[in-house]
């Protein structure tokens, strides 16, 4: 039976439409659009994934909108198979429409685990928006759709930086957004059964200082980046997670 997760119908059905538009309105100060970060999380993830020889022949994206991350996790990760889960009903209707194809599938939560299990679940940016008492539901959601062993990629805002926060201030659906530090995001994917590999930040420095990305190799241990990962895994022989 798939957790309680926030009712279809609400917060991002208003702005399924103009979701793209008012994401890259907001990231602009940053000198990139939404294409730079989405490429860069994948691309990250799939470079640490490849270190720990990991499979990525069936993938989730949770919390996946309208669908816009599908490309990128399809050619960096090369799944066999990908899913995008939403409560959002008009998302997933752009998302069927624009990234649908024999190997992608978009789908409401209800539906989510006659499709499990995945080896990889990935979600970017969506438990700021999950209300505090639901966020345990989420982090089992994921959890029972994962095989044992596999690995979920939690991306999340970093609130320790200011550019992260100001951009997050003109984006008119992150304006109630209540952001998770990493402790708090560590805490809760414990708390949920799975077992913490890593913690890296991600994107330090803007379009106008990019000749330094260089240097993001070195500086992903540092709490600097606009956005962290948290790598987590199931692990191979769990018990019951304790929310399940």
């Amino acid at each position: 039976m798939t957790p309680p997760l926030p009712p279809a119908g609400a917060p991002f059905d208003q702005y399924s439409a103009g979701y793209d538009a008012a994401l890259e309105a907001g990231l602009a100060v940053s000198g990139e659009g939404k294409t730079y970060f989405a490429r860069g999380r994948v691309t990250w993830l799939q470079r640490r994934l490849a270190q720990a020889g990991l499979a990525a022949d069936r993938v989730l994206d949770f919390g996946c909108g309208t669908g816009s991350a599908a490309p990128f996790l399809l050619e960096l990760l090369a799944p066999r198979a990908l899913v995008g889960v939403d409560i959002s009903t008009p998302s997933l209707e752009i998302a069927r429409r624009e990234h649908g194809s024999s190997r992608t599938r978009f789908l409401t939560p209800s539906e989510l685990l006659a499709e499990a299990p995945f080896d990889v679940a990935y979600c970017n940016g969506v438990f700021h928006h999950i209300p505090l008492g639901q966020r345990d539901g989420a982090v089992a959601c994921v959890w029972g759709a994962l095989r044992p062993g596999g690995t979920f990629a939690f991306w999340e805002n970093n609130p320790w930086n200011p550019g992260t926060r100001y951009v997050m201030s003109r984006i008119p659906f992150d304006h109630d957004a209540l952001t998770l530090r990493p402790a708090v995001a560590r805490a809760l994917l414990r708390r949920g059964g799975f077992e913490v590999v890593r913690t890296d930040f991600l994107f330090v420095f803007p379009r106008t200082m990019a000749w330094f990305r260089g240097l993001e190799t070195l500086l992903a241990r540092w709490p600097l980046g606009a956005q962290y990962l948290v790598l987590v895994r199931k692990p191979r022989a769990p018990s019951p997670a304790p929310n399940a």
